[in-house]
């Protein structure tokens, strides 16, 4: 059995929760008591989320450590970082197998000293603030989450359930991660390397034309997706569409299905085994050279490189 310890503070989000939900079904599902868990605070008792609700705590001072993980979760506003709080979480992360940060639970973890000189990420609206805080730390805004030795820091909101199963899966293997991850309605666990923000949401059309046609873009991969299409799908002439779709995304529309078919490709390589000829054509992609010419001319790599890098780092 592995112990954790969730260090929770005032404003805490309620979904940093998911990640406890993750470690709870791997007792459920595998049948034994694999995780045992506290939650703790500098002085105990309730403490509140951001949206109200509490939890109860242990005070950190009464528990009984050392250990295997200890996970720091994040808050809406700042966290305490006075040296009694600094000191505690730094001699419960040191005396622990694995410890872990989830979003602005970063800035705390750093407080410490012990991230000094790890790759680290947090939640990308608040890792210019970590980095300008803490520079001897390699920031990274891409990942969801990151592992440099025990050392685990994750992007927050939904992030943490990534971070959790990774962690699950360091323990018990990829199985008993899959039943969790189908336990938990989850459409596919996203590698570490996967990108915070998605295509779609970066792209934010301004009006419901070019939303829908973005949307029915998306589902529709294995179609042409020609410019005519779009615009059908957006009631607007294919000059009328063009013109909106380049004022609103900032890109034309082909650049824009490319962008989407990548992201459906690499999801698809960090989540099966297909073969690459099959990742392309389910990504709407003509041929597998012309998947390869894509990311080579947008990733400055090819999809075998890609897949391998997802690997070693999933």
């Amino acid at each position: 059995m592995k112990s954790i310890a969730f260090f929770v503070f005032p404003g805490f989000e309620l979904l940093d929760f998911a990640a406890v939900t993750v470690f709870e079904l791997a007792n459920v599902i595998s049948g034994a008591c694999l995780y045992q868990m506290a939650m703790l605070s500098p002085q105990g008792g309730a403490v509140a989320s951001s949206a109200g609700p509490t939890v109860g705590t242990q005070a950190c001072a009464a528990a009984s450590g050392p250990w295997d993980t200890v996970l720091v979760f994040g808050a809406i506003g700042n966290l305490p970082t006075g040296a009694p709080v600094v000191a505690m979480v730094c001699a419960a992360c040191t005396g622990a197998r694995r410890a872990a940060s989830n979003s602005s639970g970063a800035e705390l973890l750093a407080a410490t000293g012990l991230l000094d000189g790890r790759r680290v990420t947090t939640h990308w609206a608040r890792a210019a603030e970590l980095q300008q805080r803490f520079p001897s730390l390699k920031v990274e805004t891409e990942a969801i989450f990151i592992r440099d030795g025990k050392y685990w820091t994750s992007a927050g909101m939904t992030a943490c359930i990534d971070l959790a199963l990774a962690m699950v899966e360091q323990d018990h293997g990829a199985e008993l991660v899959l039943q969790i991850a189908r336990q938990m309605v989850i459409y596919h666990r996203r590698a570490s390397k996967h990108a915070q923000l998605s295509t779609l949401l970066e792209m934010a059309p301004r009006s419901d034309p070019i939303q829908k046609a973005l949307d029915y873009a998306r589902t529709h991969l294995c179609r042409p997706l020609s410019v005519e299409e779009l615009a059908d799908v957006a009631n607007l002439s294919p000059r009328q569409f063009s013109r909106r779709f380049r004022l609103e995304i900032g890109q034309s529309p082909a650049k824009a299905v490319e962008s989407l078919r990548l992201e459906s490709a690499r999801e698809l390589m960090e989540n099966s085994r297909h073969p690459l000829s099959y990742i392309a054509r389910e990504s709407g992609f003509a041929q597998e050279e012309h998947m390869r010419r894509a990311f080579v001319r947008v990733c400055g790599t090819t999809p075998q490189a890609l897949r391998r890098t997802l690997r070693q780092v999933a």
